[in-house]
């Protein structure tokens, strides 16, 4: 893959304003990438981060851009406009997602199209767009963020598991489909962790999931961010079709 004019790779994240998204930006940037960091809002964190990283010598760099991921017919040309601004992107990291929960029976039919929408369908049509560009330039890396859930299940949390296991699938058969053109394609596996997606668990079903794990704690946004910068480096080159299960032993 040629290198970009300035030196820097680009790596596209969704839902990069908290979270996993957050940390992984704030970790592949501080390693030398350019990242895109892409969600409906910017937040104060993703905000302060962009502005202390531009005044470290040797980082990479983090510029905003807002889109909303559930306006799926307009993903094509928000593509298109990024690869005017940055060049082809190396790298993209889908992370953007819903996980409302409730019980199936319960759940109202535009929460369950409001999750498949944003988990399953926007992820596998912005990678259609951004693989076109990977592919024209000669080679990338895809990061599809899933879940534990997709294969453990949880009360509560069948729909948002569902569109978690489709992301696993996906990232099997892409990884036939674009490794001859050199793009990787992998996912990783969170278990719990402390972020606004566990917020509406109470402290003692927080504790019991915790417990539950072989290293008795729940997993950090910054260890998802390792994994990430690893299938982003030279050192995951020949990595792909790939789910990394990062969940503190829970599954062990």
């Amino acid at each position: 893959m040629a290198e970009p004019a300035d030196g820097l790779k680009t790596v596209i994240i969704t839902g990069a304003s908290r979270g996993v998204g957050l940390a992984t930006a704030l970790h592949l940037a501080a390693a030398g990438f350019r990242i895109v960091a892409v969600a409906r809002s910017q937040g104060e964190s993703l905000s302060r981060a962009a502005d202390a990283l531009a005044a470290r010598r040797g980082a990479g760099e983090i510029v905003f851009r807002g889109f909303d991921l559930s306006q799926v017919e307009d993903i094509g040309a928000f593509v298109r406009d990024l690869r005017g601004e940055f060049g082809a992107p190396f790298g993209l990291v889908n992370n953007a997602a819903l996980g409302t929960g409730g019980l199936l029976a319960n759940m109202h039919l535009s929460q369950i199209e409001a999750l498949i929408r944003l988990n399953t369908l926007s992820p596998i049509v912005l990678t259609k767009y951004v693989a076109r560009a990977m592919m024209a330039a000669g080679g990338g890396r895809i990061v599809n963020v899933s879940s534990i859930i997709a294969s453990t299940g949880y009360n509560g949390l069948s729909v948002y598991g569902a569109t978690k296991a489709s992301l696993v699938g996906f990232t099997r058969s892409l990884a036939r489909e674009l490794g001859r053109m050199d793009v990787t394609v992998n996912a990783v596996a969170p278990g719990f962790m402390a972020t606004e997606m566990t917020k509406t668990l109470d402290e003692d079903e927080r504790e019991r999931v915790a417990r539950r794990s072989a290293l008795q704690r729940l997993v950090a946004p910054e260890d998802v961010a390792e994994c990430i910068h690893y299938l982003m480096s030279d050192a995951g080159r020949n990595v792909t079709g790939s789910v990394f299960t990062i969940d503190a032993g829970a599954t062990a």
